[in-house]
């Protein structure tokens, strides 16, 4: 393939049979004859697009480690329907007007639907473990799903306040966002009956992976771009405690104090703050540390992987963890 063509893209064409499969269970799965609102809210969703990273994360792992099928596309819709759901539950958390470029549900429909969607495929989510008949699998990804739920209610006592630290961040990350990374790719290779070691390596990549995406995530927050898919300094603006304004808030003295206590503290932002906080994370270098930080999350994502079996789909995921990073400008 063309040398120009993105990792994960590279990774959709090498799976381009079994996602199909996964993408043909998702729209069986989210029908409802009872129900017409649910496959309109989710179709609305699933088909704004989105890379379909993590359903593609158990579906290398499985198939690196010699997997055929039937159950890792299972899985890899049961991981996308996890995800569409939080996605539905925290835009309505938020109150946010955009994803991907789109409309929210919220917004088109209302609160009360997003939130019964998402419990929908929740529960959907979990009939598609279950025919998995493995134990080990519903057991991770049960516990993928009560972690996700618990780092978003830690988001959220954490929000506003300016004594949160990296430690509570990273648990916060690994909670919402790395927990169904690190599900993902660690189902895929008990599917496939890999060794221990194998799975947990795949476990640990996909924990590293998940953190890094969400840091970068919080740097996109600050990036123009009509490709971005949200407005610049939405985190700010929702007083999310995200690492670079964590790190701008503890080099901050004086003025600058005042500043975070008022707009983030105390939630009284004014015209041309944006703007400032901006400048302040710039000035405290806190963008470019966690930009640092990022890569350096990508490194041992890339590093986990050295045990699995050599061949185009390891090399593949090892350039997935660069491109999340790269992301970048």
């Amino acid at each position: 393939m063309d040398a120009q063509v993105k990792p994960h893209e590279r990774l959709a064409h090498a799976l381009a049979e079994p996602l199909a499969e996964v993408d043909a269970m998702i729209r069986a799965r989210m029908a409802s004859e009872n129900a017409p609102r649910i496959p309109e809210v989710t179709d609305h969703l699933i088909g704004a697009g989105g890379k379909r990273i993590r359903p593609m994360l158990t579906l290398a792992a499985a198939r690196m480690n010699g997997y055929l099928g039937p159950y890792d596309v299972h899985l890899a819709a049961t991981v996308e329907f996890i995800h569409t759901a939080t996605l539905l539950h925290d835009d309505v958390v938020d109150e946010s007007g955009q994803r991907r470029g789109r409309p929210t549900a919220n917004l088109l429909w209302d609160n009360k639907s997003s939130v019964l969607v998402g419990d929908y495929l929740f529960a959907r989510s979990f009939q598609l473990m279950v025919e998995t008949g493995s134990m080990r699998v519903l057991d991770i990804l049960a516990n993928a799903a009560a972690t996700i739920a618990e780092g978003e209610v830690l988001q959220l006592t954490a929000m506003s306040d300016l004594s949160t630290g990296e430690e509570t961040y990273l648990k916060i990350v690994r909670g919402k966002t790395a927990a169904l990374f690190s599900a993902a790719t660690e189902v895929g290779g008990v599917i496939a009956g890999a060794r221990l070691d194998l799975v947990q390596a795949l476990e640990r990549y996909g924990d590293a992976l998940g953190i890094a995406f969400q840091m970068v995530d919080d740097l996109l927050d600050w990036q123009r771009g009509d490709d971005i898919g949200k407005n610049v300094g939405d985190d700010f603006r929702e007083r999310k405690m995200t690492l670079p304004i964590i790190r701008a808030v503890a080099a901050a003295e004086g003025e600058e104090w005042t500043f975070w206590v008022r707009t983030i503290g105390r939630g009284k932002q004014e015209d041309g703050d944006l703007e400032r906080a901006e400048e302040l994370l710039h000035r405290h270098g806190a963008l470019d540390s966690t930009r640092e930080t990022a890569i350096a999350w990508a490194e041992d994502a890339k590093e986990a992987l050295s045990p699995l079996p050599d061949n185009e789909l390891r090399d593949m995921l090892r350039d997935l963890a660069d491109y999340v990073v790269a992301r970048i400008r």
